[in-house]
Order: structure tokens, then sequence, then C-alpha cells
């Protein structure tokens, strides 16, 4: 679901003008920025709370060059959600039939360094490794 659909929702359930709904969504989310810029943390009960956390540097890998890299300390938001949120969400999700509900990986994934015999020759090939003819 994109900002779009959401304003398309509101719009329909309240009979106001797609713009109005627009104008009131952004506001809403420029004010839930401002307000974890100035103070660290938003609680909207029955939802969650988004807060600002400081992350520690650490060291890392670039997984093209395999070479080490420093990454900085910095400030991330997160968001925890309400027990009300969280409770609705699991009994929608859980009440959908499993055909509906999408797969946690691709088909064709596959783990790097898959050691089961059985499925041997199963692998993720991509369009440039092609076989040679």
């Amino acid at each position: 679901m994109t900002k779009k659909d959401i304003v398309r929702n509101i719009s329909e359930e309240m009979g106001l003008t797609q713009q109005q709904t627009k104008d009131v969504v952004q506001r809403t989310f420029d004010s839930i920025v401002e307000m974890l810029a100035m103070e660290g943390r938003v609680e909207l009960r029955n939802f969650g709370v988004f807060e600002v956390k400081r992350r520690a540097a650490r060291k890392a890998r670039n997984p093209r060059t395999n070479i080490q890299v420093e990454v900085p300390e910095r400030m991330v938001v997160v968001f925890k959600p309400g027990k009300e949120m969280e409770a609705k969400v699991n009994k929608m999700v859980s009440n959908r039939p499993v055909a509906n509900r999408p797969p946690l990986f691709p088909p064709s994934w596959v783990a790097k360094g898959l050691s089961d015999p059985a499925l041997a020759g199963k692998t993720n090939k991509s369009k440039k490794q092609q076989p040679d003819r």
C-alpha cells in the first residue's frame, strides 16, 4: 500500500476530496517526523511507538570487494507496534487462506552453501550464467 492508496481510501470514507485528504495525511507524516527530530519519541495509542535510537559504529564488509569498512555511528528510527495493532494484524493474517499469503522467499531461492545432497543441482542460476551450447 502506498500513500496514494491511503489517501484514496480515506477520501472515499470521509467524503473529502483527494487533495484535502492528501494535505491532512502529509501534515500528519510531517508532524511525526518533526516531533521525532525534536523529542525523539512519538507514541500513538493503540497503534505503536516511533523512537529515535543511536546505532553504534561498527565494522562491516563490502560484499563486492570483501574489504572491511568502518560504518560510523548514526541515528535510526525504530517502530514498535502497539498491542492492539499487533493482535489485529495477527488475527487478520491468520484468518487469510494460506494460498493468498505471499511466500517468505521466491521459489527459486536457495541458501548459499547448501550442502543437502538431495537438493544438489537445484541452484538459482542467474541470466548471466547460461550453459555453454
